[in-house]
């Protein structure tokens, strides 16, 4: 007999096993980039050079890009003075005299990195207060009110500049900037340009017919006629140049036809090439010399709006110096190098006071931008565009010339250099977690109040410079008007106090394993290369100094 029955006994399930991790979505659309803390596409880094020809033609562009700045705060402050044109060529040339002399000091002795000091809007503010309390005293003319109030502004800047010595020779800025991460980097960086929207396009449309065409040209022959003709890749460098010069031509030929004529009042000082009074107005030859509007003037109730903004200017050159680092294919600065470089900001702001400049310097963002323009971050370039600086300085009518090309021009110009500087803020996001929602809470905080509260205080500040803050006290007014109104000094005080406040997580969320090394002397082997001091002026420079 054979068994014929069927037997229903089940297997027994298979063992719980945990799911296979997805596949990386990173991988399945394409290859990924590791982070990298140098550019790759430079044409020429901090120590390498262009030819001699290019190295000039180089050095003049940035001398024409740092000019927009000087122009329009000598023809926003020297008029409400009380200064006539004579006297708005002169702090033109005493503006241009310090940012060269500045610069020189900033690529030699300070950050050593490629970056142009120039004249900043941080002490416009307070430049302003000073004025206002001037206004309805009575002088024998209006030359008289312009020379005192000089020297009132001089006195503020002489006393406001040892903060800034203090903050850099004791070390106390880098000891500061130790509290930084790449989580606030990014925003710092960010709003040093888009901060200053406000000197982009709008001012660009004081003027469409000429700051638009210039917007346009700019764009196409830098970045799009190298398609069409292979051989125009040249015009990376100096399409900027050649755009200047057909536009201003542009503008000349439409204020010599008329176009003009009856139009605004505004208009005309935007448009015309013939309304800024410079070239009839400026000397052959002036040297600036120390006290040449006469002794200082001491007032405490002026000084602190000096003292916040000679702190808002060493946060804004803080975050360009990184954006420069990077433009320039150097790693970033370490702690005891932003240090040094707050301290020469400081003497330069003494040298400023003793020669009469109105207003103080910090790192120029359009300057930055324009070595991520043209590729090439070369120190040299910079330290040459100071010898146009000195030339123009001194031989006024020369430097009324470039002077007088009309500032719509230069807001074009803004736009595409701006963007560039907040573009590259971005970047420093790749050394960090980019989905932490820790991080990602700081980053969106840190960017949007960095611009929409001295957007507030802008928008609420009356045109003598009175700011939102009016408590009884003066000069506690001007100092937080002054804080509150500058974007990267708010990013960086809203970032550093969230990402050191928060809960941490994991340390590499945050980017600090990539950020460590670059925030000591030998924390980077390639640090000795990039920042360290000349030789021979190396040896006469105690080390707790530098």
């Amino acid at each position: 007999m054979v068994e014929t029955g069927h037997h229903n006994h089940q297997p027994p399930p298979p063992a719980q096993t945990a799911p296979p991790p997805p596949a990386s979505l990173g991988l399945s659309k394409g290859p990924t980039w590791t982070p990298a803390d140098q550019l790759q596409q430079l044409q020429y880094c901090i120590h390498s050079n262009p030819s001699w020809p290019e190295t000039c033609l180089l050095a003049f562009q940035h001398y024409i890009v740092m000019l927009g700045s000087i122009v329009l705060i000598a023809s926003t402050i020297v008029p409400r003075m009380g200064g006539n044109n004579g006297d708005k060529a002169r702090v033109i040339q005493t503006l241009l005299f310090m940012a060269a002399v500045n610069t020189l000091l900033q690529t030699l002795l300070g950050t050593r990195l490629p970056t142009v000091m120039n004249a900043s809007f941080a002490f416009v503010l307070p430049v302003l207060s000073i004025i206002n309390d001037y206004s309805d005293r009575d002088f024998t003319n209006e030359h008289e009110r312009f020379k005192y109030t000089m020297r009132t502004i001089q006195g503020s800047l002489i006393v406001a500049s040892f903060v800034n010595i203090i903050l850099g020779y004791s070390r106390a800025w880098g000891k500061f900037t130790r509290f930084f991460s790449p989580i606030v980097i990014v925003p710092v960086v960010c709003v040093v340009g888009l901060g200053l929207f406000m000197r982009g396009f709008p001012q660009l449309a004081n003027c469409v017919e000429i700051g638009l065409p210039m917007l346009i040209l700019l764009v196409f022959l830098q970045q799009y006629l190298k398609k069409i003709h292979p051989k125009a890749h040249i015009l990376e460098r100096f399409a900027l140049l050649l755009c200047v010069g057909i536009i201003w031509v542009f503008a000349a030929i439409l204020t010599a036809a008329g176009a003009y004529n009856n139009v605004g009042q505004q208009t005309k000082l935007s448009c015309r090439t013939d309304r800024s009074y410079l070239m009839s107005s400026a000397p052959w030859i002036k040297v600036p010399y120390p006290f040449q509007w006469g002794t200082p003037i001491f007032q405490a109730s002026h000084v602190f709006g000096m003292i916040g903004a000679a702190l808002v200017s060493s946060a804004e050159s803080t975050g360009t110096f990184f954006a420069a680092a990077r433009f320039a294919g150097a790693t970033h600065p370490p702690a005891h190098v932003l240090s040094r470089s707050v301290g020469l900001q400081g003497i330069g702001l003494l040298l400023e006071g003793i020669f009469g400049a109105p207003v103080g310097s910090s790192a120029s963002v359009e300057n930055v931008g324009l070595l991520g323009l043209t590729h090439i971050g070369s120190r040299r370039v910079v330290q040459v565009s100071t010898g146009f600086m000195f030339f123009f300085a001194i031989f006024g009518k020369f430097g009324a010339f470039f002077a007088s090309i009309p500032l719509p021009i230069f807001a074009a110009i803004y736009c595409v250099l701006f963007g560039i500087v907040a573009a590259i803020g971005i970047s420093f996001i790749q050394f960090t977690n980019n989905n932490s929602l820790r991080n990602i809470y700081v980053l969106g905080l840190s960017l949007f109040l960095g611009i929409s509260i001295p957007q507030y205080f802008v928008s609420n500040t009356s045109p003598d410079g009175h700011g939102p803050v009016r408590t009884g006290g003066g000069w506690f007014n001007d100092i937080l008007n002054t804080i509150f109104s500058s974007p990267p000094t708010v990013a960086m005080i809203v970032g550093t106090l969230l990402d050191n406040t928060l809960d941490p997580g994991h340390a590499g969320d945050r980017g600090l394993p990539w950020w460590k090394p670059f925030q000591h002397m030998k924390g980077d082997v390639r640090t000795e290369e990039f920042y360290s001091l000349p030789v021979k002026i190396f040896g006469y420079i105690p080390t707790r100094f530098m």
